[in-house]
């Protein structure tokens, strides 16, 4: 089955991976929205159920609906400001983890294409040349299984849907995605897109902290 248009976020607890007197790191569940949608029947997200448990929880990043894995709010308004600037300048170290139709080959490589919004089609991105931005994934294969492969992505630059794109533009799209996969290729229960390790220096210490959470798939 298809992931649905229709929102229906599991309703699972949410799995707690470090929190601080700056920082908490959750990770998210395929499925649920980080911040709130426009319309009631969007407000459930995972910003608003990690502020029931921590009330001053702040915005840093996001990840897609459908992608789950590691996110870290802010606790103070300093270490927002911190933790935005680290993504802003690229200094954070992003890796996914995503299962791909078919064989990708070679088993190492890097996509470099542009991205910019598809407005006729949106939120769908596509590879633009003349008016893009500059959009950069690295990609390591995993393993490779029967008419799919397990690739372990770093992205260089965070452009949204880049990952997603960059796999399609490949011709490898990412198992399960609503958007960007076609055929039998969309046909499963959630996008294989996962959040693996997220790493940042700490908003109070400047000491590097890695965050990382299993896939489940």
């Amino acid at each position: 089955m298809a992931v649905s248009s229709e929102y229906t976020p599991p309703q699972d607890p949410l799995e707690y991976l470090h929190s601080d007197a700056q920082i908490v790191a959750v990770n998210k569940p395929a499925g649920l929205l980080s911040v709130p949608g426009r319309g009631d029947h969007l407000a459930d997200c995972l910003l608003t159920r990690v502020q029931a448990a921590f009330p001053e929880a702040l915005l840093v990043h996001r990840l897609d609906r459908d992608t789950s894995g590691v996110i870290v709010f802010a606790l103070t308004p300093h270490a927002q400001r911190n933790l935005s600037a680290q993504f802003q300048e690229r200094t954070t170290r992003k890796v996914y983890v995503a299962r791909i139709v078919g064989r990708l080959e070679p088993r190492t490589g890097t996509v470099d294409l542009p991205l910019i919004v598809d407005w006729p089609n949106r939120p769908r991105q596509m590879v633009c040349h003349d008016t893009g931005k500059a959009s950069v994934t690295d990609w390591n294969v995993v393993k490779y299984g029967a008419d799919e492969t397990r690739v372990r992505l770093t992205p260089k630059t965070g452009r949204t849907h880049q990952l997603r794109v960059h796999m399609m533009a490949l011709g490898h799209s990412i198992l399960g995605d609503p958007l960007y996969a076609s055929g039998d290729a969309r046909e499963h229960d959630r996008m294989m897109l996962h959040s693996q390790e997220l790493r940042v220096k700490h908003p109070e210490t400047s000491q590097s902290i890695k965050f990382r959470a299993k896939p489940d798939f």
